[in-house]
């Protein structure tokens, strides 16, 4: 299936939606026993979490009964603020995930137009998906979108890791592998890009699942029955 040209085409939403579950799918089929593979938008704080309870201690402090008093109400006018003004969430979007015994061990990210449709949004995505390398996720990372078109969050993860490499603008897709320890320290990060163009076929990159094994993820043919599901061309 060749690639949309999606600076001239509308109906991303449908398609975003459709190739996530198709990715899913096909993800399933190719997982080793014990891993599992589910559409979900975590904060990054969440990413690697344990399903028990949070690993956090509370500390009970003795009570001052001499400065002790009931509370009393207030007026509002007391709390006046000297500025106020209205703060947005970022909309967490969905991604595909991968876990084996209740650890995220890999995700596919499908960036939309409004990722990066300003600062703000630029920059809580890029630490999104830095995050999961932090955290020793592996990632694939898809971006059909050319606009803007001095950004691209391949090149932002490469700045945030202080990595020198030949800017991978928009579209792209870029996979990370979270490797063993460094000598130097931390861990060693494979990175894998390919620049995509509309028109032609979408190329196929692997998906870590640990070290040493990993999964061919075919964006070509989950594109094509996404296209479809949403009546594009």
């Amino acid at each position: 299936m060749a690639l949309h040209d999606w600076t001239e085409l509308g109906g991303w939403e449908g398609v975003h939606h459709f190739w996530l579950t198709e990715l899913a799918r096909s993800v399933k089929l190719l997982l080793p026993d014990g891993y599992r593979a589910y559409i979900g938008a975590p904060p990054v704080l969440a990413v690697n979490a344990p399903p028990e309870c949070p690993d956090v201690a509370v500390r009970a402090w003795p009570e001052d009964t001499a400065r002790q008093s009931p509370a009393q109400p207030v007026a509002s006018e007391d709390f006046a603020p000297d500025i106020e003004v209205a703060v947005s969430a970022l909309e967490q979007s969905p991604a595909v995930h991968i876990e084996r015994q209740g650890r995220l061990i890999a995700a596919i990210e499908l960036i939309s137009p409004r990722n990066k449709d300003g600062p703000d949004a630029r920059a809580g995505y890029t630490s999104r998906y830095f995050g999961y390398l932090l955290e020793g996720v592996h990632l694939l990372l898809v971006d059909v979108h050319r606009r803007p078109l001095t950004f691209s969050f391949a090149d932002a993860i490469a700045a945030e890791l202080g990595v020198e490499r030949p800017a991978l603008p928009a579209p792209f897709e870029v996979s990370y592998r979270v490797g063993e320890p460094a000598a130097s320290g931390g861990r060693l990060l494979a990175i894998r890009g390919l620049s995509l163009v509309p028109g032609a076929h979408l190329p196929s990159l692997p998906l870590a699942l640990d070290v040493s094994i990993s999964i061919k993820i075919d964006l070509d043919a989950t594109y094509l029955r996404a296209a479809a599901d949403a009546y594009l061309p």
